[in-house]
């Protein structure tokens, strides 16, 4: 899949969602370690490419720890980001018009939760025409079997799903 992927790096973002303390508590410390290192690579491989980065927690209520960007995935910055209250990123933040801005068509995605926040936004941003590539291992479900349904049978069917080292490999 790699080899027929075009990737215009001028008309893609790296879109990183719900990377905080609360999500990633939901999973062991070894796995957080190695998600978190993952998407970290992704990442620098982007900002060194002037591929824009946004990030989009979620806020609902009152701003405490448990809801802060987990420290090891921090924004630079500059770096667009976006507080949502819903579960998919496009209906309570302007996500849409900060793409359009920056005339991206692309959005590579990861995310924490696969059956929450990444299926909302694919399904979402398909409908109004973006491209859309998910980044298999660096998104996350408590469900193994969700995760599992979602990359092999429904994903493939509105994105590409590639895990992170097929991506950075497809930068080069």
């Amino acid at each position: 899949m790699t080899e027929q992927l075009s990737i215009s790096r001028d008309k893609t973002a790296v879109l990183i969602m719900d990377y905080q303390n609360r999500q990633l508590g939901n999973f062991s410390e070894e796995f957080q370690k190695e998600i978190l290192r993952k998407a970290n690579e992704v990442l620098a491989d982007a900002r060194q490419k002037n591929i824009p980065v946004i990030y989009v927690e979620v806020v609902r209520g009152e701003r405490t720890p448990d809801r802060k960007i987990h420290d090891a995935i921090t924004p630079k910055p500059g770096e667009v980001v976006l507080t949502k209250s819903r579960t998919g990123p496009f209906s309570t933040t302007n996500l849409d018009e900060v793409l359009k801005e920056q005339g991206i068509e692309t959005l590579v995605l990861m995310g924490i939760s696969t059956s929450g926040c990444v299926i909302t936004t694919v399904r979402w941003a398909a409908d109004v025409d973006y491209k859309l590539i998910v980044l298999s291992d660096c998104c996350a479900d408590q469900d193994d079997e969700i995760q599992r349904v979602l990359m092999e049978k429904l994903f493939p069917r509105q994105a590409s799903v590639l895990t992170s080292e097929q991506f950075l490999a497809a930068l080069e």
